[in-house]
């Protein structure tokens, strides 16, 4: 375990060696919160009670996906297009003669990655929206810590999906399509345009049962205080047995992958 540690912390370090590009990514994520934070201030005007949130708390829903944006990769970009290029070019070989589990190791660093851009790129526009508008934030440490748990499930519910469209590229030799497909899906039912309570019948209710919904959803829910007591080790549950299933079709992908390697280029 201490080596995967430290291929957490080496995953940190390496983010955190990109100062502009994190300061670009904090001055994007709190513009594009501002432009949501009106666009919301607008429609629940109209509907004060939509999705059973009211306008604080739709506003903090807000600042809270861009807050978790980069940290779930909800668009994706994180280590599977380093992975996905390993596949293509043949350079995976090297990774499954090393003496470590794949699957851990870069499970591992994504861990890293994404702890640095919930401090790095999370706080500040969080804090600035809390400055902007009123957000319902919540004063029990408790609710803080839970919210902590359910995002740390989400990280890992999102690298198991990106996992599963990485090593897609052991067929299709380019995962950018898959990959493209995986990131419209986790900006949709995650949460990060409208509230998936907003959405209508059955919709709604496929919206919340996908694994996307633990990226965002469920931590702002567990932030909000709609998910307490039974209900929230229900969202635990949900999020934890998401992760569960994906990261176990990843290794059993993984063991048919890694049977047909094939090194492009000799």
């Amino acid at each position: 375990m201490r080596l995967y540690a430290a291929v957490a912390v080496s995953g940190f370090r390496r983010y955190a060696t990109y100062r502009v590009a994190t300061a670009a990514g904090v001055f994007t994520n709190t513009v594009f919160g501002f432009i949501l934070a009106y666009a919301y201030t607008a429609l629940w005007s109209e509907r004060p009670q939509l999705g059973g949130y009211d306008q604080a708390e739709a506003l903090t829903f807000v600042w809270l996906g861009q807050a978790l944006l980069a940290t779930c990769a909800m668009l994706g970009g994180g280590f599977e297009d380093e992975l996905i290029e390993r596949i293509r070019n043949g350079d995976i070989a090297i990774d499954l003669y090393r003496p470590v589990d794949l699957q851990l190791w870069w499970l591992a660093g994504e861990l890293g990655r994404a702890l640095f851009h919930f401090l790095g790129r999370g706080i500040v526009p969080m804090a600035v929206g809390a400055l902007a508008f009123e957000l319902a934030l919540p004063g029990d440490p408790l609710v803080w810590l839970a919210f902590l748990v359910a995002v740390t499930l989400g990280v890992v519910v999102s690298f198991a999906v990106r996992y599963l469209v990485a090593l897609s590229a052991f067929w299709l030799l380019d995962g950018a399509g898959v990959a493209q497909i995986a990131a419209l899906g986790g900006m949709f039912f995650s949460g990060m345009l409208l509230p998936l309570n907003v959405f209508p019948g059955v919709l709604g209710e496929i919206a919340r049962a996908l694994p996307w919904s633990s990226y965002l959803q469920v931590p702002a829910d567990v932030f909000l205080g709609k998910r307490t007591g039974a209900d929230l080790f229900a969202a635990y549950a949900f999020q934890a047995g998401w992760a569960v299933a994906l990261l176990a079709a990843g290794r059993a992908l993984q063991t048919v992958a890694t049977k047909r390697v094939v090194v492009q280029g000799g």
